[in-house]
């Protein structure tokens, strides 16, 4: 009996050729298209961050600059073209030679972006928008790259991943100051009953209502006697940085809690000359180069004055009385110079680009406390909030003539940090970014 044996198996050749040769084809082809979607993936983040970059503080100058210019005939020009004007001036910047190469394969900055403007932030958007526009939204919708390897993986999705592009908007506009920072050391009297927005009554204060905000010797004190509205701030100490905190030369944050401190004094003379500097008068060592004056430095004269001896006590001018309407101030027989007519101006001569000086200058944000009950000498205030107030003219140097005379108005530029809704209520706010908003409140856009 012959032993069993086995024949090794052995596959036959030719149904084994070129069977390597298609996975290696595949391998390869999978490593190009990964490498096609890491390298040109890559590209287009970093055009996306670059280009949203850009967008955003298009935004930002388009807001901070409308806010300027509202009023004027041409707001809404004016407001594109900074805006345009910031674009271009980020593509032209140092690691931006690739968008601005875009921009000018476009047809220009125009063609390649979009500036609109809204009353809302959530829109509608639109240009030129209404005449009381305070958003300005920016939007690039096709923003063209260059492609690496990008036909390949095209050439795999069969054409569905598209042209390379990538697009950003970015909504821009005013939202309230939290916690300002930059208080002048006054403060006004409110009263806490009196808060009604919808009216147009705040704590009393309504808009263009000539008020005086700091009184003089002989007039019946608010606060208490020996209280002149003036302001202990933090690590403020005497007339010298009174004086010089008044001029605005404030240099770091000076946060009011639950209550303000009160400065005892009159303090006259530190008191004009720092609040002086604003309309461009300098005298007790101040000067034009520490602090310029306000874009606008016009006022009536002769100044206004106070009359104590009627009942109540009145603001008068050359003996009538003055009266306020929508901002408008007046007596029976003159028209002031008031906070319309130096915003008006502010705004033309920020049109044409003609202004010198400083913007809004003349504007006070200042702490409104509740001055009910409050007790002569150094004493605390509760706070009811902060507000905005149009400095109407120099201070004289005069003990019972020292009073400080401004308008309330609505808004003012604001410092410390933004809040987080759109600007519904009167003073200080800043300037910021928000969700970029398609369908009423519900959808924010991914790209903003």
């Amino acid at each position: 009996m012959n032993p069993c044996t086995q024949r090794p198996f052995t596959a036959t050749p030719g149904r084994q050729r070129g069977a390597v040769m298609v996975l290696i084809v595949i391998a390869l082809a999978s490593l190009l298209l990964m490498g096609a979607l890491a390298l040109d993936g890559g590209h287009m983040l970093l055009n996306k961050t670059r280009l949203q970059n850009a967008v955003d503080a298009a935004a930002l100058s388009g807001a901070k600059t409308l806010q300027q210019v509202t009023g004027s005939g041409n707001a809404s020009t004016v407001t594109r073209d900074a805006a345009l004007n910031t674009l271009s001036l980020n593509a032209s910047a140092s690691g931006n030679g690739e968008l601005s190469t875009g921009i000018a394969g476009s047809g220009g900055v125009g063609a390649f972006a979009i500036v609109e403007l809204s009353n809302s932030v959530y829109g509608p958007f639109s240009f030129p928008g209404p005449v009381d526009a305070s958003y300005v939204r920016v939007t690039v919708p096709d923003y063209s790259l260059a492609g690496f390897f990008w036909n390949l993986a095209q050439s795999f999705s069969a054409g569905n991943l598209g042209d390379k592009a990538v697009a950003a908007i970015a909504t821009a506009g005013p939202s309230p100051s939290a916690m300002p920072c930059r208080i002048e050391p006054i403060l006004v009297c409110g009263d806490p009953d009196q808060y009604d927005p919808a009216s147009g009554n705040f704590w009393g204060y309504g808009f263009g209502e000539l008020k005086v905000l700091k009184s003089a010797a002989g007039d019946e004190a608010e606060i208490g006697p020996g209280n002149f509205q003036l302001l202990r701030l933090d690590g403020a100490t005497g007339a010298n940085d009174l004086r010089d905190d008044l001029a605005g030369g404030i240099d770091k944050c000076n946060v009011v809690g639950e209550e303000a401190e009160t400065e005892p004094g009159n303090t006259v003379g530190p008191v004009a000359q720092g609040l002086n500097t604003r309309l461009g008068e300098y005298a007790g060592g101040m000067s034009a180069n520490d602090y310029p004056p306000d874009w606008v430095t016009d006022f009536t004269s002769p100044r206004v004055t106070y009359n104590d001896s009627t009942a109540p006590p009145q603001v008068e001018y050359e003996g009538e009385v003055v009266t306020s309407s929508d901002g408008n101030l007046s007596t029976s027989s003159a028209e002031l110079f008031d906070y319309n007519d130096w915003l008006e101006a502010s705004t033309a001569c920020a049109a044409s680009g003609t202004c010198s000086g400083a913007y809004e200058r003349r504007i006070l944000t200042l702490v409104i406390g509740n001055c009910d009950g409050a007790s002569g000498g150094q004493t605390s205030v509760p706070v009811l909030g902060f507000g905005c107030f149009y400095l109407m003219q120099t201070v004289k140097q005069s003990g019972v003539e020292a009073q400080v005379f401004g308008q309330f108005i609505s808004e003012c530029e604001g410092d410390g940090y933004a809040g987080a809704t759109p600007a519904d209520d009167v003073g200080p706010n800043i300037i910021q970014l928000y969700k970029t908003y398609f369908s009423g409140v519900s959808t924010p856009s991914p790209d903003s």
